[in-house]
């Protein structure tokens, strides 16, 4: 381990690969580090979290009293909820795509329409059974 003691390892699945993260506090210093891969690249978790904002959306709910994770990566399009990849059926539609899938016994649809603002780009929005989700912050 590069420094400190290490406290926890994940491992992430993500459209590009799994990330192995892993969690060291020292504890001699109280130093807290995150390395992604062995590594961050000298990024600030806040920065990683902000690249990967950038090429994914996600989305918490609750479905059937269970939380779900709902992760568009914008690139290919695909959709993972809790870390599994989805089965999905995508169409275009007047005003952009919509992108559906199952969870449980419930029907998403992940629509993306353009936001009209070049800055902006695509606005994506998760619906289950017809429901707007809220965009999670994290």
């Amino acid at each position: 381990m590069l420094g400190g003691d290490l406290v926890a390892v994940w491992e992430v699945a993500l459209s590009d690969g799994v990330y192995r993260i892993e969690f060291a506090h020292g504890t001699t210093t109280g130093k807290r580090v995150v390395y992604i891969n062995g590594q961050v690249d000298g990024k600030s978790l806040q920065k990683f979290t902000h690249d990967r904002a950038q090429t994914s959306k996600t989305w918490l709910l609750k479905v059937d009293g269970e939380d779900c994770r709902v992760v568009l990566e914008k690139d290919t399009m695909d959709v993972w909820c809790n870390g599994q990849k989805m089965d999905t059926m995508g169409e275009f539609v007047d005003d952009g795509t919509e992108t559906y899938f199952m969870v449980g016994e419930h029907e998403c649809c992940i629509k993306a329409t353009s936001s009209g603002k070049k800055k902006s780009g695509i606005v994506h929005y998760l619906l289950l059974d017809g429901e707007k989700i809220p965009a999670s912050t994290q």
